[in-house]
């Protein structure tokens, strides 16, 4: 193509395309100004854009609108099942979703060195985090390195810099299912739980796009062990020849596998010696800045091994891994403690908007020490595994969000001693003091203590907030005036 552009296998030329890209979001904005650089003819369609071209969806296809159209770029938002996009691919129209977009668009390194490859992460939490992790490592290993796609950078921005050496690519289930020809360099699914069943329609199907990643990877796949599932995955993943699995475990690892002995985070899965020996990656105070009220939590030890078996497979050096670790700073509303008012540790994690990560949250804390600040959106999920497995945890719970009938239900069947205030959804903008006030009276009942009030809502933030950051926000600023009505 002489402009160092992969081919596009059937679309062999932007230049001219008729592609029509469903959604105007952060990634559906993305592909359009990606598409009009390289000559496409484009047209955009969102019910809910009022910059879009098209916004009666249904109306555009019952009127033929899909004729004549070479590709649809889907943004992650918009389901299979939108009509859009079901009456494409009954049409035989290609659809692709931003990050196959992007996948195609990838521009050659100087001195022939190829396209930067990907390292692909997925899982249904600590996504983000293992993908800084693994951008911080891969820095501290002299890589020009940036993290990219649902981690906030859309991945058509990032894919034309011949500067970069490596990308550290986060993807959701979302992204993956439209996601036709990516060969990631390695590829790791973290964990699979019920999540989007929604979107998907199925946890089965919400699986097998979670899979995805692994698809013709070309070095490693790494899968955590204490997930059958995505082992599983693994085993039925299609991937380049020679391609490994790599195990990553909180226990003593075997050959092909990274773990922790003692306090010595190993890998037995790179190093030449793996049959005989263990090479040291780091230790667990390497972490300790990332550390919560009771210490580093499991997960966070899972993350940092999973990272460190990305950047091995990439080439990094285990000083690589260490240095990055050790220079990692966590993001926003990630088990944040944002005060402690009268011996009561108040914990900001509104990024736990599902079960399983809330879950990993409450595990941080010692039994019977929570009041645990939860509700919100459902998304079709369940709570009854997560009442049952920390239930031990809980001293009181405190329910916002406007239908909490899920958790209040589980609640009610798992753990009917422990004491339950709801948070009255009406009045959205005191929503978050109301919230905390019945979170002091519950801690202060807590003996012996100290109690830890958490916010792992372990639902999305939609039904009364902009996002998980909105949320975590204002419970950190109704805390703060707690704070200060304190002293």
């Amino acid at each position: 193509m002489g402009d160092g552009l992969v081919p596009f296998g059937d679309l062999q030329e932007l230049d001219g395309a008729r592609v029509l890209v469903a959604g105007l979001g952060v990634s559906g904005r993305a592909a359009r100004d990606a598409l009009l650089e390289r000559g496409a003819v484009v047209t955009t369609v969102d019910e809910r854009a009022e910059r879009a071209d098209v916004r009666d969806v249904e109306g555009f296809v019952a009127d033929g609108g899909l004729d004549g159209v070479d590709v649809v770029v889907a943004s992650p938002g918009w389901p299979p099942s939108n009509p859009l996009l079901a009456a494409a691919v009954d049409r035989g129209v290609p659809v692709w979703s931003e990050v196959e977009l992007a996948w195609r668009l990838r521009v050659d390194r100087p001195g022939g060195r190829g396209p930067a490859p990907w390292l692909a992460v997925t899982g249904t939490n600590g996504k983000t985090t293992t993908v800084g992790m693994l951008a911080s490592m891969l820095r501290a290993g002299g890589e020009h390195a940036v993290a990219a796609g649902n981690v906030g950078t859309p991945l058509a921005q990032v894919v034309t810099d011949p500067s970069l050496d490596v990308i550290a690519v986060e993807l959701s289930s979302f992204q993956l299912h439209f996601t036709h020809s990516m060969s990631a360099q390695a590829a790791a699914v973290l964990n699979v739980a019920p999540d989007h069943l929604d979107w998907h329609g199925s946890f089965e199907a919400y699986a097998a796009d979670k899979g995805r990643v692994y698809e013709r990877a070309q070095v490693a796949c790494v899968y955590n062990l204490a997930d059958p599932l995505t082992e599983q995955l693994v085993r039925d993943a299609d991937v380049e020849e020679g391609a490994r699995a790599i195990g990553v475990t909180l226990g003593t690892p075997g050959v092909g596998q990274l773990g922790v002995v003692e306090d010595v985070l190993v890998d037995r899965g790179f190093t030449p010696q793996r049959h005989t020996h263990a090479a040291e990656l780091g230790t667990l105070a390497d972490l300790a800045h990332l550390a919560g009220p009771d210490g580093v939590p499991p997960h966070l030890v899972q993350d940092a091994l999973t990272a460190a078996a990305l950047a091995l497979a990439h080439g990094c050096s285990p000083a690589a891994v260490r240095d990055g670790l050790r220079g990692f700073a966590a993001g926003e509303h990630r088990s944040a403690v944002v005060a402690e008012v009268d011996g009561v540790r108040w914990v900001d994690d509104s990024k736990a908007t599902n079960a399983h990560a809330a879950a990993a949250s409450l595990a941080g804390f010692e039994p019977g020490s929570v009041v645990w600040v939860a509700g919100g959106l459902a998304k079709g999920a369940t709570f009854d595994e997560l009442v049952q497995a920390r239930k031990d945890r809980l001293a009181g719970v405190v329910l916002i969000g406007v239908d909490p009938e899920p958790l209040a239900g589980a609640l009610a069947r798992h753990a009917p001693e422990v004491p339950v205030a709801r948070v009255d959804p009406g009045d959205t903008g005191t929503v978050m003091n109301r919230a905390v006030e019945e979170a002091r009276r519950l801690a202060a009942a807590v003996r012996p203590g100290p109690a830890s009030v958490v916010l792992a809502p372990a639902s999305a933030s939609m039904d009364q907030f902009r996002s998980y950051a909105e949320r975590g926000d204002s419970f950190a600023a109704a805390v703060r005036a707690l704070s200060r009505d304190a002293d």
